[in-house]
């Protein structure tokens, strides 16, 4: 049996589902009663759990569980908090770290060897540009905006999986992911406290609705992304693993730039070869993110994982035919 905490994010829907396929047993957690129902109707157990609770973890399976997958979490894109006028460092703090503690200490209590969780790939911004990076790379990472105290939380609480697996003989293991395209409900983010249409649904409401695509910024500018049900997967086979234990890129080791993505989304996702979108650019407005690209050698080694997903183009044709089936659109609280 597996343990899945915050199987009603974007990334735990997806899990839940991988595990399922996989013939696992899960039990799974979350704080909306909605995915309750969408759960039971899948014959799988779902408990509400609040990390910061410590009572609520008295309600979870003491015997019988092989390993917690941990993707519960304050991250800025769901944070509200307008840094100008209110600091919610503190809340970071207690869901992220203190909320890890309380998960690894419900393991260490009932003998469950193994949690697989998350970190940000901000912790290594300054060497975005540099070079291909790899799990050696050390942290370097920035003290202002909305990010900051997220990527202090989160390696503090890796920090936290690594003192349990030397101090008590664990073995935990967490992801370093850029973002994570997939249909869900990331469409729109917060960004420093306010509500904003993300690039890449900018990019795919222009293309189906035959407008131009405009590029800020270099047209040039290469990102490594990675898609949801990689993600997925990739949990199934570390969790799986006698080898998996610490840092893990979690990416598709692949570079996409955006005059790439333009393309490939005026593409798939035009309502007809006649109204094909045009792209156009902008030089002139800063894009505030570098190119970047993660090394994926260190999973394909330990567990022999390999995104299937890593081109953009068979990407998009997956996640347009999610769309196309409505895949968890009213689940997430968005039907079109």
């Amino acid at each position: 049996m597996y343990i899945i905490i915050g199987a009603s994010s974007f990334i735990g829907v997806y899990t839940v589902d991988e595990f399922l396929k996989q013939g696992c047993k899960v039990v799974v957690t979350g704080r909306n009663n909605k995915f309750k129902e969408y759960y039971d109707k899948l014959g799988v157990e779902y408990i509400n759990l609040d990390l910061v609770n410590k009572k609520d973890f008295d309600l979870l399976p003491t015997e019988g569980v092989e390993g917690v997958i941990l993707l519960s979490g304050l991250l800025p894109a769901n944070s509200k908090a307008d840094l100008n006028k209110k600091e919610n460092a503190a809340d970071y703090f207690q869901v992220n770290t203190i909320g890890t503690i309380n998960l690894l200490e419900y393991c260490r209590k009932n003998k469950i060897k193994r949690v697989i969780s998350t970190c940000s790939y901000a912790d290594v911004k300054g060497a975005w540009g540099k070079k291909v990076i790899s799990e050696d790379e050390p942290r370097d990472y920035i003290y202002h905006g909305d990010h900051a105290v997220y990527v202090f939380s989160k390696n503090a609480a890796n920090d936290i999986m690594q003192y349990y697996n030397e101090q008590h003989g664990m073995k935990n293991a967490w992801f370093r992911f850029p973002p994570v395209y997939g249909v869900g409900p990331h469409d729109y983010i917060y960004i420093n406290g306010k509500l904003k249409k993300s690039g890449l649904r900018t990019f795919i409401d222009n293309a189906r609705e035959g407008k131009d695509i405009c590029i800020f910024g270099d047209k040039n500018l290469s990102r490594d992304v990675t898609y949801v049900k990689d993600v997925a997967h990739a949990f199934y086979l570390a969790i799986k693993s006698e080898n998996a234990e610490g840092l893990y890129n979690m990416t598709s080791g692949r570079g996409v730039t955006l005059q790439e993505q333009a393309e490939i989304i005026s593409e798939i996702w035009a309502p007809n070869i006649e109204k094909k979108s045009k792209i156009t650019y902008k030089p002139e407005v800063n894009n505030n993110t570098k190119s970047y690209l993660f090394s994926m050698e260190k999973a394909k080694n330990d567990f022999g994982y390999v995104p299937k997903y890593a081109d953009f183009k068979l990407m998009m044709q997956d996640y347009k035919k999610d769309w196309d089936n409505n895949k968890y659109q009213e689940l997430f609280g968005y039907v079109e």
